[in-house]
């Protein structure tokens, strides 16, 4: 088969090459891979991987080998998995526990944004505990996270306010469900019982300041690359900033993961969720795609997977 692995002899630290099948174990099934959605931190940890590793954490496909014990998807199933590497070939392996099933006839371009972006929006905001009525901050909210946040939250009965630099997003923010949308914490009107962070470094200082007592602050992204500093003060209790929360959260920590992908691919499908895919191109040109410098849009870009060689 196919598949994207890296090569540091590359300025992409990428090649297209003909590798083993994958092979499975008795408790693996086989899927054909038919799209994938880069995420940033697929991308940013390239240089650190190892010559010959398949990178990509999510793909949608369809299941053409069952797992020998029985488990899993059924032979010829649809669905959208999850796991850290294999994804950017044309076949990889999952188990029960990593795939949620997709519903008949779903589009794989969307259905493949599910894993990593849809999932971990959810499984963050869950964090917040209930925010029917409660204004919640999505830090980052043209990231491909924070877009499915915004929708999220929205559908939960929160007041949503976004970040967002780009003015041309705001109208598409609000359409998502955002009430206010603003270029910064710094431009918050007044507090906020949660925050979504998809960037970190000084945004996240600046988000917690802000949180309201009993508040939480969920890190799910650092795409501003900087470090968090708190200064002397930031984390005192008094001035009615107590009971303030910060939580980590690593996507490949969460178990159980198969209904809610089941259950997000099915809103997406229905129309309830928009994927937030913001252009579909062919997987030959993954590097040209996410090269430096390349133009770059909110959402997600998908790349689908054929059998021809390059």
């Amino acid at each position: 088969m196919l598949a994207w692995t890296v090569d540091h002899s590359s300025p992409s630290h990428l090649s297209l090459r003909e590798v083993p099948d994958p092979v499975p174990g008795p408790h693996d099934a086989v899927i054909q891979v038919q799209a994938f959605a880069p995420n940033h931190g697929d991308l940013e940890g390239l240089p650190s991987l190892p010559d010959g590793t398949i990178p990509g954490w999510d793909a949608a496909g369809v299941v053409v080998a069952e797992a020998a014990d029985g488990t899993g998807p059924r032979l010829g199933q649809a669905v959208t998995s999850l796991g850290p590497g294999s994804a950017w070939a044309q076949r990889r392996l999952v188990t029960a526990e990593s795939v949620g099933i997709t519903p008949a006839g779903a589009d794989p371009n969307a259905m493949s944004v599910v894993p990593v972006a849809a999932t971990s929006a959810l499984r963050g905001l869950r964090r917040l505990g209930p925010v029917l009525g409660r204004r919640v901050l999505v830090l980052g909210g043209t990231s491909a996270v924070g877009l499915f946040a915004v929708q999220l939250a929205a559908r939960s009965g929160a007041e949503v306010v976004a970040t967002t630099r780009n003015p041309a997003a705001r109208e598409r923010l609000v359409a998502l469900g955002a009430h206010e949308v603003i270029a910064s914490p710094s431009d918050l009107s007044g507090d906020v019982s949660g925050v979504l962070d998809l960037l970190g470094g000084s945004h996240l200082v600046r988000a917690f300041a802000r949180l309201a007592p009993g508040g939480t602050l969920v890190a799910l992204g650092h795409a501003a690359g900087e470090e968090e500093r708190f200064g002397y003060g930031d984390l005192f209790g008094d001035a009615n900033r107590h009971d303030r929360s910060l939580t980590t959260y690593f996507l490949g920590a969460e178990t159980g993961l198969g209904p809610d992908m089941t259950w997000l691919a099915t809103e997406i499908h229905e129309g309830r969720l928009d994927p937030a895919v913001t252009a579909v191109r062919s997987w030959q040109d993954l590097p040209h795609a996410f090269a430096a410098g390349a133009q770059r849009s909110y959402g997600k870009i998908v790349l689908t997977v054929d059998r021809t060689r390059p």
